[in-house]
């Protein structure tokens, strides 16, 4: 019988990580990352086809998601990009919003933009939310070329004023450039169809930032994987789905949080959240935490994001990304206070015990102190500790903190970095209105099963869900990945429904704005379902939805609802209403607006089935951990790959995989489900 063997790579800030599916077997791996991220993903391809004892060119589906668009814009090392835009609106990446980082700080500074002034340029231009009332002049879009040239410029950032109510300028625009100039031009009416000049605006710029860089790396990639005889690989985008190479090439900036979002996906595919509220997800690995919420079974998304002080306004899976990773490393400010991150000993040098240079103590060496991580524990499966040089830097710590030895220090270095991820995940629960006891916590990632139980009891959640390969979860999430696509298009009209046609006949007051018609709203929809199925890679296997962004008249700010195949009004008027009050508590009797419309296609991938076979002979032995309000413990060590199905591991327990490491504090129970997930719970919890 024909094998179908799926791969995934992700691509993370300290180890890459590999999820191979053999028809029902499960092979994982993990690797270093390396500078150049294409060396690491081919080697990581090419271990866990070793382990799986098949060649690399036997791979049928190779999905891959990468950082290289958000490390340009961390580390502000992306291309050398110009800005086109209407003349009175140079400023506007400067300009930005009248909102500050920090309300009642007035030194607070906003980070610079990615296009500095010099190199945003002007064009004598009009186009009102009507249309164009004065062309632009392509000899004049020539002349700016030379200059653009002479410039030296990486890539071309184009954003004319209401460009996303009529394109036609803009389109000449493009065009003019596109023949005059060797560099990728990013035009905001194809970036990002959608009012707000600032966020438009700073989309593509962002979306041109980082074109040459994505460009670069996945056309390497694309050619090395053929070398190589392996597919072609689908990329994660950031609303959680996969797209061809080709697509995000052209599309760069929807590969934003590309990893983050994968990991997402992955836990909403192999945990059951009918029984809760939803999941939190609490991904934690070398560089940074990732928190998200999955609801129904499903990822939650959002339009409106935000990375490195950059507006980012295109759809992605909703991360809250802190800098509190395994990696991070702990230092002591000037008051004496002990800190951790978001400064990260990456993959070079690393922590202190990978034992490659690195001296500073950092979250991991805190967890080989505690007990946690052994000295026989081999990360990645093959990496060896060196205890003693992390035992040296916490020492250091320790002095520089006045505390008493390294094992007080990692014991503060564990709680304040538990105490910042508890911090995220009530950003994304208590803040937005859900009570984090009626989740479960997901947690996974190299580092995420070892913090997860603390984080269950600062914040009252009674189950902690570790996935089987919870270290490589992102990656397997690649191989549960959907193929989808989206388009926006701002229609700016007021939504007549029933109640309110029957309010307006009582007082007989007229409407000022344009009403919704039917028919306008159904070609928009229809313009915008062509876009999203020209690029799926089979049409009629896909599935279309509609969304609209609705609010309340006056205000500044939308909540997406979903649109039946036909437009009713008076059902988008009851979900705007209904999902209101459940975001805000309220609901009010001014009439709605419709602000954007939406289309996403989704092309259904297969889920990879795994199988447990846990033989039940899984003790290695036992070693001293020290638990937070208990102490030193002698605790059993457990090598979880080996545990049976139906099993119960009471703690104080560390369970072992290649990719990362569960502790199960004392108190704390867990049990091993037929797939091989581990259910976490406190006793007196479950025993109720």
């Amino acid at each position: 019988m024909t094998q179908h063997t799926a791969i995934g790579v992700d691509v993370g800030g300290t180890f890459t990580d590999v999820a191979l599916s053999v028809d029902d077997r499960l092979v994982t791996a993990k690797v270093p990352t390396t500078d150049d991220q294409s060396v690491g993903v081919l080697e990581g391809i090419a271990k866990a086809c070793e382990q799986a004892g098949i060649d690399p060119s036997d791979l049928d589906e190779f999905a891959h998601a990468m950082t290289v668009s958000v490390n340009a814009l961390l580390e502000r090392g992306g291309a050398k990009t110009a800005l086109v835009t209407t003349a009175g609106f140079r400023d506007v990446l400067e300009i930005g919003r009248q909102d500050r980082p920090d309300l009642y700080d007035l030194d607070a500074e906003k980070p610079n933009p990615l296009v500095p002034r010099r190199r945003r340029f002007e064009l004598e231009e009009r186009t009102t939310a009507d249309g164009v009332e004065q062309p632009v002049d392509p000899e004049a879009v020539r002349a700016l070329a030379e200059t653009l040239r002479a410039e030296a410029v990486e890539a071309v950032a184009v954003s004319l004023l209401h460009a996303y109510a009529d394109p036609e300028n803009e389109q000449v625009v493009a065009e003019v450039l596109r023949e005059e100039l060797d560099v990728p031009v990013s035009a905001s009416h194809e970036v990002l169809a959608e009012f707000r000049e600032y966020e438009r605006t700073s989309t593509t710029a962002v979306d041109a930032y980082v074109r040459p860089a994505i460009d670069s790396y996945v056309g390497r990639l694309v050619e090395e994987a053929r070398a190589s005889g392996i597919p072609a690989p689908q990329i994660m985008q950031a609303n959680g789905g996969i797209a061809d190479p080709e697509t995000v090439r052209e599309h760069a900036v929807t590969t934003t949080l590309s990893g983050p979002a994968a990991g997402v996906v992955g836990a909403a595919a192999t945990v059951d959240d009918t029984d809760v509220e939803g999941l939190v997800t609490f991904d934690m690995g070398g560089t940074s935490s990732d928190v998200s919420l999955v609801r129904d079974g499903e990822a939650e998304r959002t339009t409106d994001s935000e990375i490195a002080g950059v507006p980012i306004r295109t759809p992605m899976v909703d991360v809250n990304t802190v800098g509190a990773g395994g990696g991070s490393i702990a230092w002591v400010d000037a008051g004496g206070a002990l800190r951790v991150g978001p400064q990260s000993s990456g993959a070079q040098p690393g922590p202190a015990c990978y034992g490659r240079g690195g001296t500073e103590a950092t979250v991991t060496d805190a967890n080989v102190v505690l007990g946690y991580i052994g000295p026989e524990t081999a990360l990645g499966g093959e990496m060896t500790l060196d205890v003693e040089a992390a035992h040296d830097a916490l020492e250091r710590l320790a002095e520089k903190a006045g505390l008493e030895d390294a094992l007080e220090a990692a014991q503060g270095v564990y709680r304040v970095a538990n105490a910042t991820m508890t911090r995220t995940i009530r950003s994304v629960t208590v803040e937005r209105g859900h009570d984090p006891r009626e989740f479960a916590l997901v947690a996974f990632g190299g580092a995420g099963p070892m913090h997860a139980t603390a984080l269950a009891e600062a914040l009252d959640v009674d189950r902690v869900v570790i996935p089987r390969p919870g270290g490589v979860l992102s990656a397997f999430g690649l191989l549960a990945a959907d193929e989808s696509y989206d388009a926006v298009r701002t229609v700016g009209v007021e939504l007549e429904n029933e109640a309110r046609r029957a309010s307006d006949s009582r007082t007989g007051s007229e409407m000022t704005r344009e009403t919704a018609d039917r028919d306008r709203l159904e070609g928009v929809y229809d313009d915008l379902v062509s876009d999203v199925l020209a690029d799926t890679s089979d049409s009629d296997a896909a599935v279309v939805s509609r969304a609209a962004d609705c609010r309340y008249a006056g205000q500044s700010f939308e909540l997406t609802v979903p649109v039946d195949e036909s437009f009713d009004a008076d059902a988008v008027a009851r979900r705007f209403h209904e999902a209101h009050d459940q975001a805000y508590g309220y609901t009010m009797e001014e009439g709605i607006e419709v602000v954007n419309l939406r289309a996403t296609a989704t092309v259904e991938g297969a889920e990879p089935v795994v199988r447990h076979d846990g033989d039940g002979d899984a003790v290695l032995g036992s070693r001293e951990a020290h638990f937070p309000d208990v102490g030193t413990r002698e605790t059993t060590v457990y090598d979880r790959d080996r545990l049976e199905s139906g099993t119960t591991i009471s703690g104080p327990a560390v369970l072992e995989q290649a990719e990362s490491t569960t502790v199960v504090p004392p108190a704390w129970v867990g049990d091993v489900l037929a797939d091989g997930t581990l259910v976490l719970s406190q006793e007196e919890v479950r025993d109720r």
